[in-house]
């Protein structure tokens, strides 16, 4: 990979959204310029792990029911929400870790969920069997090709940090699932003797209260299809290297997954651990850069710009192309919870939604 194009960022960040509750992570900007945020259960108890902000307001969407799960194995409510994404026909998807606190999966917990924004109604959800969510997998985020079989299929990251990694392929119109990569070295965290990612000046570790503080270990996270559909972007959340994929292997449910392994493409160092993708239909790839405070931004020549740089951007986790012709993305102050702070939580609210012009609209691949 080249090295960046110029030092100087390219853009500036407006301010969207302030958030004094939980801290979110995903964000999701609809083709009528709805704008949909989800709030995973990892200790702040969020009212709803699902909401639209509506006038300055955060509404938990589609209603309060489908927010209040009878427990972690609800197949008809949102347990725990990693990330909400509007696909190509301008429909919500929402991906339900089934996980939270990072808990053992139950088989009707982790699933993804059509929402028609016309209706405002949930049209089709999609649960896992076991061999494809496993007891250790943490759905974490999603893309869409509609163009493939009679519905489209969707990609989705497992990030798992205790067991397999890889990618899970989705057929939409059957709900048929399957692994791809499974436990390959390019989805899995780097070792502490390859990398060690620094935030804010200080090395990023699992710092219990009590014990020695150890490396992280989040697989495959960050994900972006190429404005062809021809290859899948991914990243694991503890590395700086970013690979793809040839989309034509992951989609062949019966090709060997050793043969789809050799599909994979190392695309070299990035500049910095990230952790959301995205893409945009000019052929460029964007890229969290938490270690910088950044957005950096992949040309198709494989060149690296920084897009934006700004103080604020304390840890950029989710990034959703806009057809307004923006970058939205949230900074949620994820390195400073408990679990990488000795037990002490360093954040300081509020929490913040940006965004920043771009010229340019989403991948549609329908």
């Amino acid at each position: 990979m080249n090295g960046p194009v110029g030092d100087e960022p390219v853009g500036e960040l407006e301010l969207v959204h302030t958030f004094t509750g939980p801290m979110p992570t995903g964000v999701t900007v609809s083709h009528r310029g709805r704008i949909f945020v989800n709030f995973p259960q990892w200790g702040d108890n969020p009212p709803a792990t699902v909401v639209e902000l509506r006038d300055g307001g955060e509404v938990p969407f589609p209603d309060e029911r489908w927010n209040s799960p009878q427990g972690n194995d609800d197949d008809q409510a949102f347990v725990s929400v990693q990330s909400v994404v509007v696909d190509p026909a301008d429909r919500l998807w929402v991906l339900d870790t089934g996980s939270p606190l990072f808990q053992p999966t139950k088989p009707g917990g982790p699933k993804l969920v059509c929402v028609d924004l016309n209706t405002n109604s949930v049209t089709q959800v999609i649960t896992f069997p076991a061999d494809v969510a496993l007891p250790t997998t943490y759905l974490n985020d999603v893309r869409f090709d509609l163009r493939r079989g009679p519905g489209g299929l969707a990609y989705i990251t497992d990030s798992a940090s205790t067991g397999p990694n890889g990618i899970i392929v989705v057929d939409l119109a059957s709900g048929h699932s399957w692994r791809r990569l499974h436990d390959h070295p390019s989805t899995k965290a780097a070792s502490a003797h390859g990398f060690r990612p620094i935030v804010e000046g200080r090395p990023l570790m699992d710092r219990p209260p009590d014990g020695p503080p150890k490396q992280l270990t989040m697989g495959s996270d960050g994900i972006a299809i190429s404005a062809d559909g021809s290859r899948l972007y991914y990243c694991a959340l503890v590395s700086r290297r970013l690979h793809s994929v040839s989309t034509d292997a992951l989609a062949d449910a019966s090709l060997p997954d050793e043969e789809a392994t050799d599909a994979v493409v190392d695309e070299g160092d990035k500049g910095s651990a990230s952790d959301g993708l995205e893409s945009d239909d000019a052929g460029r790839l964007y890229l969290t850069a938490y270690e910088q405070n950044a957005v950096l931004r992949r040309l198709p020549d494989g060149q690296l710009e920084t897009l934006v740089h700004d103080p604020r951007l304390l840890w950029p986790d989710t990034m959703s192309v806009a057809t307004d012709g923006h970058l939205y993305v949230t900074a949620n102050q994820l390195h400073r919870q408990p679990q990488y702070q000795g037990g002490k939580d360093l954040r300081r609210k509020p929490y913040a939604l940006f965004r920043t012009p771009i010229d340019a609209g989403p991948v549609l691949l329908r």
